[in-house]
């Protein structure tokens, strides 16, 4: 598996699985899934409602904790220091762990600064060994890169070869923020992606679909992707691409596709903001 070195020299996995939207009670079997198949780095949030299969999953593994990178997000009904603090701690025990290998602000709602500063007492407290923000859109990332001790190491942004953030990248390599894209496949877009012409003639070189080579590209770019499938051989198809290597012409074709620029994307996607907050308030 390849990686990516954050800020302060944690090293977390390029691809990874994620489970949003996932039925708490199939999560644990999902992941557990995953991690036979070699997933090593598991994304989840307090707002899907399934840290504690995670847990679940992690726990009945045979695979040591040093060995798995896991990530959670502080949501918007938690957030201030008080109450981001409290949470942190009830992730730790639904997640069945000491610490936490990511931490992220899912939403830039509420008091962030205030979750903020919960998040770097858990980190210099050891509960967490990298934090970083999600869904902050560029005028929003400046504001609070600037203002925080700790900058963020990683922001979480939805990001696929038709959403490809290529504006903000500069913003993010002035604080070294990576990215991670969610929606990697274009989450409710995904047939836009999976069934691309091109996507899928520049795979059939190279023996992969549609969807390999987008999630290669991502990783190519140095962006960590975590794809969503509770397919077994599907996530099987989206782990299996660090056997190829795009060219730089391809790339370049590939960017082509690219539906929106800096001005015109919404990083807080609206509908994923409707559903946590109609699903879970």
């Amino acid at each position: 598996m390849e990686t990516i070195k954050l800020s302060n020299g944690v090293e977390m996995p390029l691809l990874g699985y994620g489970v949003f939207k996932v039925a708490p009670q199939e999560c644990e079997r999902c992941v557990s899934d995953a991690l036979n198949v070699g997933y090593r780095l598991i994304d989840t949030a307090q707002a899907y409602f399934n840290e504690e299969g995670v847990g679940n999953a992690i726990s009945k593994s045979d695979i040591v904790r040093q060995d798995i990178f896991l990530v959670t997000k502080v949501w918007i009904s938690n957030a201030g220091e008080e109450r981001a603090s409290a949470s942190i701690d009830e992730s730790l025990r639904k997640l069945k762990t000491d610490y936490i290998d990511l931490l992220l602000i899912h939403q830039a709602y509420g008091d962030v600064f205030g979750s903020w500063r919960a998040m770097e007492k858990a980190y210099r407290a050891g509960k967490v060994r990298a934090i970083g923000v999600s869904n902050f859109q560029a005028g929003r990332f400046f504001d609070f890169a600037h203002y925080v001790d700790i900058k963020p190491m990683v922001n979480q942004l939805q990001c696929n070869p038709l959403v490809q953030q290529q504006g903000i990248e500069p913003l993010l390599a002035e604080h070294d923020t990576k990215m991670m894209a969610w929606g990697s496949l274009g989450g409710e877009g995904a047939e836009d992606v999976i069934k691309n012409e091109l996507l899928a003639s520049i795979g059939e070189g190279y023996g992969k679909t549609a969807a390999q080579v987008a999630l290669r590209w991502l990783t190519q770019r140095g962006i960590v992707a975590i794809p969503k499938s509770t397919h077994v051989e599907r996530m099987r198809q989206n782990l299996d691409i660090f056997d190829f290597t795009l060219t730089d012409e391809e790339m370049k074709r590939i960017a082509t596709l690219n539906c929106h620029d800096a001005g015109t994307v919404n990083f807080g996607d609206p509908q994923l903001v409707k559903f946590l907050i109609e699903t879970y308030g």
